[in-house]
């Protein structure tokens, strides 16, 4: 017997609300990229361009977070970001950006704290330092990762969901050969990425992929309005980010496979009653149980990670929270929408 905390024949109107799900995706994606121009990029952690982390307790409650930024200015270092934390809030967690080379940048910075604090003041609790080559290596092997994650997964989509492997095969051609002819140019991963994702859709498009199209279109979705908010809120994009970002395509991938497969079930049924927008409302219904469910101790785990896991993977669960949120969303208002809006458009 399964777990269900929804009663079977219950029949929520997720279709009829399309429309003011995609303003509110709209708005949101927009936001996101507003968010992204507005601060001229990402904050990039010390992981891709190189720096200090430095993580001190302080032992004079009278010291704050703009004092220390004052003294570290006041020592020709350049803090890109102070946060503190701990049940007395006396720790922080500093980033100093390289310097020149042949600088001591852990040592200097730390000769500047204890001859403004005092050395019985400071305690230092964890250091990283990350040269500027091996955080612009480290940032092309994230690009990388997320590159080839991205290429597989669109490649599974074209034979998973549309069950045409002929046609899965050439779309999985013009994919690889359009892509590999733009890196001849020498273009950065990031433009390969984006060039992965036009093609897909515009391939999709041609094929009339719909389910695939619906997909990818739901992971462009999450992962845009996840990167938003960390650019709104000034996070710092570091490897635990981009580990996030991978579980969130994944996780984003794998509801929008249980409902379009429920879809497809009840589309071959003999019996199937009602247009596409009754069977595809009726599916969303049908596995909205097992979504919730899924989602909600997902979540539950990934709170905990954020409240108790401490401050090294606060930000790595903030990610995997608001991707997993947004997925769920994605799942039932965005991913089968799409579909009948394409399914329509072929009939007409």
């Amino acid at each position: 017997m399964s777990l269900e905390i929804i009663k079977p024949g219950v029949n929520i109107n997720f279709v009829g609300r399309r429309y003011y799900a995609f303003v509110i995706s709209g708005l949101l994606i927009l936001a996101s990229i507003v968010s992204v121009v507005w601060r001229q990029g990402l904050n990039l952690g010390v992981d891709f361009k190189g720096g200090l982390n430095l993580q001190i307790l302080l032992t004079d409650p009278n010291v704050k977070a703009e004092n220390l930024r004052d003294i570290l200015g006041a020592g020709g270092l350049v803090v890109s970001s102070l946060q503190n934390f701990g049940e007395n809030q006396r720790e922080y967690l500093i980033n100093i950006q390289p310097q020149g080379e042949g600088v001591n940048l852990s040592k200097k910075t730390l000769e500047v704290l204890t001859a403004a604090l005092g050395v019985d003041n400071v305690e230092l609790r964890r250091e990283e330092m990350v040269g500027p080559k091996v955080g612009d290596d480290l940032r092309q092997k994230a690009l990388y990762a997320i590159y080839y994650s991205i290429l597989m997964i669109i490649i599974y989509i074209s034979g998973r969901f549309e069950q045409k492997w002929g046609t899965s095969a050439l779309f999985m051609a013009i994919l690889i050969g359009v892509v590999y002819l733009v890196s001849l140019f020498g273009v950065g991963v990031g433009v390969l990425i984006i060039v992965a994702l036009i093609v897909t859709l515009i391939t999709c498009y041609v094929l009339k992929f719909s389910y695939a199209l619906g997909s990818i279109l739901a992971l462009i979705h999450d992962v845009v309005i996840t990167v938003g908010v960390f650019s709104f809120f000034d996070k710092e994009i570091t490897l635990s980010f981009v580990a996030a970002i991978l579980t969130i395509i994944g996780y984003s991938l794998n509801d929008s496979i249980i409902v379009f497969d429920r879809i497809r079930e009840n589309l071959r049924r003999p019996k199937a009653k009602g247009d596409l927008a009754t069977i595809i409302n009726r599916s969303v219904n049908e596995t909205l149980s097992r979504t919730i469910l899924t989602s909600g101790t997902t979540l539950m785990a990934v709170l905990s990670l954020f409240f108790l896991g401490g401050p090294v993977n606060q930000d790595f669960a903030l990610a995997l929270f608001i991707g997993m949120t947004v997925g769920t969303f994605s799942s039932v208002f965005v991913a089968s929408p799409l579909l009948l809006l394409w399914e329509k458009k072929k009939v007409a």
